[in-house]
Formats: structure tokens, C-alpha cells, sequence
């Protein structure tokens, strides 16, 4: 059985957005303490495509906020490099919130997690119950690898981008 105190999650967000963050919470732009002067980072139109995406358990996607297993991710690297139609953050506007898969199950918050990015259709979707086979379910060498091109391994940016999601 894995420690799931020893299983970090990790949300990237916009250094400004930390005081809001410590008053209400991390939000999502549905959630009922949202702010219209959080400082989005994300990519809009991967956002937006969240919010079409129903989910296994029948939920919308995009009403989950997401949180990565690591934290060298790609999506880091397009925030700080300003790809895909992204603003270029610089690195040290760029802060992560830090919790543990422990924390959020104490906190009895509803949550899923998957295998790899999200909105991939090859991506599985666990859940509470699947909580103890975490450590089976996602590919942690993926996740905690440096480079996620790999030519001989064309899923691995699929599954390094594996998502924790409350």
C-alpha cells in the first residue's frame, strides 16, 4: 500500500494569485469563490476544450481543477516559453501549490486521476476506490523524466502529463 502522504500533487499558478489562493482556496473559473483578477496561465483554448469533455463518472472536465504528479511538465514549459497562443510568464512569476493525495482524501474532497493527460481519449480515468494502485496506475519514471520526447517511446509526454484532478 502506497503512502499517500508521500504522493505529492503539484498546481501551477501566477505568483499574484497566492494571497486570493490563501484566502478562498484554489478556484476554477465555476467555482462560487472565482475572481475575475485571478491571473490565468493556461493554455484558453485547452481550458475551454476542458469544459466540453465529459468524464467517465459523468462529470464535465473542466469542473475539476488539476493538479500534475511532478514538476517539470510541458505545460511549464509553453507558459514560460508563450507557446500556443499562451503569455510568457517568467519563471519566477510561476509558483506551485503543494498538497498530497493524503491531504485531499482527508479533506473528503471529490476527486479522480489519470494515467495521462486528460482530454487524451487513451487516458484512464481512476478514482478513490483505485487510490491504494496509484503508484501502478501512473508511470512515475514518465512523469519524473527530464525530456518528454522520446522517439522510441511516443506516448511518454501522454503519460508524464498524468493529472490528479479535485
Amino acid at each position: 500500500m502506497p503512502d499517500l502522504n508521500k504522493i505529492y500533487l503539484y498546481r501551477m499558478t501566477h505568483i499574484e494569485n497566492i494571497p486570493y489562493i490563501l484566502q478562498h482556496g484554489i478556484t476554477h473559473i465555476n467555482s462560487k469563490n472565482a475572481t475575475p483578477d485571478y491571473i490565468a496561465i493556461g493554455d484558453k483554448r485547452l481550458i475551454s476544450r476542458r469544459h466540453q469533455i465529459i468524464i467517465p463518472n459523468g462529470r464535465i472536465l473542466g469542473d475539476y481543477i488539476p493538479f500534475y504528479f511532478g514538476v517539470c511538465m510541458p505545460m511549464l514549459y509553453v507558459i514560460q516559453k508563450g507557446f500556443n497562443g499562451v503569455t510568457s510568464i517568467l519563471p519566477e512569476n510561476i509558483v506551485y501549490c503543494i498538497t498530497s493525495v493524503q491531504q485531499i482524501v482527508n479533506h473528503n474532497l471529490d476527486f479522480v486521476y489519470t494515467d495521462g493527460h486528460a482530454v487524451e481519449k487513451f487516458s484512464t480515468f481512476f478514482g478513490l476506490e483505485d487510490s491504494n494502485d496509484i503508484e501502478k496506475n501512473i508511470d512515475i519514471s514518465a512523469i519524473r523524466s527530464k525530456y518528454w520526447k522520446d522517439d522510441s517511446d511516443l506516448d511518454k509526454k501522454r503519460r508524464k502529463e498524468a493529472e490528479f484532478l479535485v
